[in-house]
């Protein structure tokens, strides 16, 4: 059902790609003489060593290989095309290193500038025809999409959040036709609920449809085996939503054991390859960082015990990943037992909710007014991020007492690590209301990629230049 591409043309893909980096390989190879001179840390080579023959089938092969282990290849996969650009330049990183590791190993011959031309040239290949692909599919000069005729048994929650996911990928054919539902003021109400469920089956005849999904809640389920029993006569597709999914606080995963499928309801929101993609981005960005920062930690450090008595750093308890607490390090921009105040200067909105945030809170100091001012009280949190504690982008770590309070569909924003800076930070800041962050959490962890991360930190550097909402 979500197929983007033909397995023709997955296979196509396979042998195009291994002809591209060979391709790539000897272009690499012919171009090195023309670079000598572009900078002072390419050197200037007489003679380029030849490439061995058996190269230009080894490198292919590793490359093809590293792609079906990422299922660039499968058809159901990468869907979008940010997920796809993802996929294609993480592989071809591991694609990369591993050459770069059997040429260390077996053969030197092959300078660095002409390696990595080859791999950035390659890269670029291997997207642009996948994009020109795109694009020809969504013009439709490609042969027409088959059209998939969709009928959704349950117009509840369920059923209009698929709706929504569904027209999102208008490119790869669907049809949403309708509805069904036994609610009768659903069907009273609502122009696409097309009938209950008893009149499912003519529907589906008359509206030609080719695929049903049931989107019922775990109490209707009687009425689903039923159903399915009355459609397995019909030439369609059936696929199902267990409800189990709404009960999730984190993203679900279906798991097959001994040859049961067992659905995971705490699965983790980044697979293990996001996973350690991100953390070691973390480390490579974090290390240097801190190195740099090292003068500043010192100046602000002797700044603060100037200002006012007290330690340099402030810690607070706050819920991580998986409601996990740990301790959370800043530079300490208040007064000394400025906690114990906190009632004195709570402030409340029109609706009763707490306002977490005051711009003229008394108790920040007047180095802390400049440390929050330019956000570089939260520079110790680096230190977090190498302890594995937080992570650079993420929801932000919030207090236990605030957890407390929240309602069920808002801690799945503890189901990735928490970020010294986030979706939130860089669209509005403090100039929002706690009780608005979550949904901005979830959109991040719905659509994260370690190009998202990116995207944020370079906000981020523009949102704390303009100083806006933070105080």
């Amino acid at each position: 059902m979500f197929r983007r591409f033909s397995n023709d043309f997955a296979i196509l893909s396979i042998f195009l790609d291994a002809f591209l980096i060979s391709l790539t390989l000897r272009i690499s190879y012919l171009i090195r003489p023309t670079l000598d001179g572009l900078s002072i840390f390419i050197r200037d080579i007489q003679i380029v060593p030849e490439i061995p023959t058996y190269f230009y089938f080894v490198f292919p092969l590793i490359w093809v290989i590293v792609f079906l282990s990422a299922s660039v290849y499968d058809s159901s996969k990468n869907l979008r095309v940010a997920d796809e650009l993802n996929s294609i330049i993480m592989s071809s990183v591991l694609a990369g290193t591993i050459i770069a590791g059997l040429l260390f190993l077996s053969y030197r011959e092959i300078s660095r500038v002409l390696f990595l031309s080859f791999v950035l040239i390659a890269v670029v290949l291997l997207i642009s025809y996948r994009l020109i692909y795109r694009l020809a599919y969504r013009k439709k000069f490609l042969r027409k999409v088959e059209e998939k005729r969709v009928l959704i048994i349950g117009a509840g929650l369920v059923g209009r959040q698929l709706e929504k996911k569904m027209r999102g990928f208008h490119t790869l054919g669907f049809k949403i036709v309708g509805f069904v539902d036994d609610n009768k003021d659903l069907i009273a109400r609502k122009a696409d609920v097309l009938g209950d469920l008893s009149e499912a089956v003519n529907i589906t005849k008359n509206s030609y449809i080719t695929d049903i999904v049931f989107a019922l809640p775990q109490r209707a389920y009687d009425k689903v085996n039923r159903l399915v029993g009355e459609l397995h006569s019909l030439p369609v597709r059936i696929w199902v939503i267990p409800d189990y999914f709404a009960l999730a606080l984190n993203q679900a995963a279906v798991l097959e054991f001994a040859g049961l499928p067992m659905i995971d309801l705490r699965a983790p929101a980044l697979n293990e390859y996001q996973r350690m993609t991100k953390r070691l981005f973390d480390l490579m960005v974090t290390f240097p960082l801190i190195i740099l920062a090292t003068p500043i930690y010192a100046l602000i450090a002797i700044a603060i015990k100037l200002d006012s008595p007290g330690p340099v750093f402030y810690h607070s308890q706050r819920v991580g990943e998986n409601g996990r607490t740990f301790q959370m390090f800043k530079f300490r921009s208040m007064i000394l037992d400025a906690d114990k105040k906190l009632l004195q200067v709570t402030k409340y909105d029109k609706k009763g909710r707490m306002i977490h945030k005051n711009p003229n809170d008394p108790r920040v100091t007047r180095v802390g007014k400049l440390l929050r001012r330019t956000s570089l009280d939260e520079l110790p949190q680096l230190i977090n991020i190498l302890k594995g504690d937080m992570s650079l982008v993420g929801p932000r770590p919030e207090l236990p007492a605030l957890v407390e309070k929240y309602e069920p569909w808002q801690r799945k924003r503890f189901s990735v690590p928490q970020g010294l800076t986030g979706w939130w930070q860089v669209n509005g800041r403090s100039d929002k209301p706690m009780h608005l962050h979550t949904e901005e959490d979830l959109y991040y962890i719905q659509h994260y990629s370690i190009w998202l991360d990116l995207q944020i930190l370079l906000k981020t550097v523009w949102v704390v230049l303009r100083r806006k909402g933070a105080f």
